[in-house]
């Protein structure tokens, strides 16, 4: 015989994690920005439950070089956002995203200067 599933009801899902406006804004301007110095190439938005992730690539085929993730559950704690590298190593973390983008906003600068 078979076994109907029943369709997941709306008060079964949970809540997704997102960058509001100002955040996407800031973020993807330096994405912009990094286009234009050539750095990366494409990037790819993922939103769960846990976690809103933005991933910068430099090539499409690569893993991503650098992460911006948003986790709300941590806002209280250690901060809701983190930057973490192509290996995995969180780089920075905290509660603004501006202080957070920095370590990119630096290199940016210096990719520019060459």
């Amino acid at each position: 015989m078979s076994v109907v599933t029943p369709f997941p009801q709306p008060r079964d899902r949970q809540p997704l994690a997102t960058f509001d406006r100002q955040e996407l804004q800031r973020i993807l301007d330096l994405y912009g920005r990094m286009v234009a110095a050539g750095h990366w190439r494409d990037y790819g938005l993922t939103f769960g439950p846990q976690a809103a992730v933005l991933a910068a690539f430099r090539r499409t085929a690569e893993r991503p070089e650098v992460r911006i993730e948003k986790h709300p559950l941590l806002r209280t704690k250690q901060g809701a956002y983190v930057l973490v590298s192509e290996h995995g190593v969180v780089l920075k973390r905290g509660h603004d995203l501006q202080n957070v983008l920095a370590p990119l906003e630096r290199r940016l600068m210096r990719l520019v200067g060459q």
